[in-house]
């Protein structure tokens, strides 16, 4: 069986950011594919594992609200600061690591300013799976 994994250097684009940022994966569980730490649903904490897009859009941001306010109501653009709070979805339940399913391309996390968080590159492309 082969399934995409989402490991260590997989790059991440917020639907609000700016910029592109790669995915932070401790080696905590010990499970690699190519020599690079496989994350799980769990990898979500923001800064440890989610990296900021540079400047965040989102109109649900307060400190996006505070700067578009101060500039007469002009949408302006502020350092990201991912606030994710939920794990990332669906997951692949036929692929555990630590008990926890394992990410694929296809998941996706929710930021609390409104952004979806996804797969845009990842670190490797294939795992195979005795």
């Amino acid at each position: 069986m082969s399934t995409p994994d989402v490991t260590m250097g997989t790059v991440l684009q917020c639907s609000f950011g700016a910029a592109p940022g790669s995915f932070i994966v401790l080696p905590v569980n010990r499970v690699t594919a190519c020599n690079l730490p496989c994350g799980t649903i769990m990898d979500n904490k923001p800064i440890l594992n989610i990296p900021p897009f540079g400047m965040c859009q989102s109109p649900s941001n307060p400190v996006v609200i505070a700067a578009t306010a101060a500039a007469m109501g002009v949408l302006t653009p502020m350092p990201c600061v991912p606030l994710t709070v939920a794990p990332w979805e669906p997951g692949t339940p036929t692929v555990t690591i630590a008990n926890l399913p394992a990410l694929d391309t296809n998941c996706k996390l929710t930021c609390a300013w409104g952004g979806m968080i996804t797969v845009t590159q990842p670190a490797q492309m294939t795992v195979t799976v005795p």
